[in-house]
């Protein structure tokens, strides 16, 4: 699931607007909007602000590289 169908998804879920969505997480509707409409450019410190109210987090994880670097005592 897309992070802006699982906001608009728990927003929906909760009852509220995406402006009482906004005031409660502190941030402005635009940023809202933004983020339901999957802006690729968000602040991640305000997106986990959003994600708090409903419980999650958003967070990097490490992943399988597919070729990694050579190692630096590679002949």
């Amino acid at each position: 699931m897309h992070l802006s169908t699982f906001v608009r998804h728990q927003r929906k879920l909760h009852g509220m607007t995406q402006r009482q969505l906004a005031v409660r997480a502190g941030v402005g509707l635009r940023f809202i909007r933004e983020l339901e409409a999957d802006k690729p450019t968000l602040r991640m410190d305000k997106v986990n602000v959003v994600l708090d109210l409903f419980g999650h987090e958003l967070r990097a994880s490490p992943q399988q590289k597919l070729n990694p670097p050579p190692s630096a005592h590679s002949p």
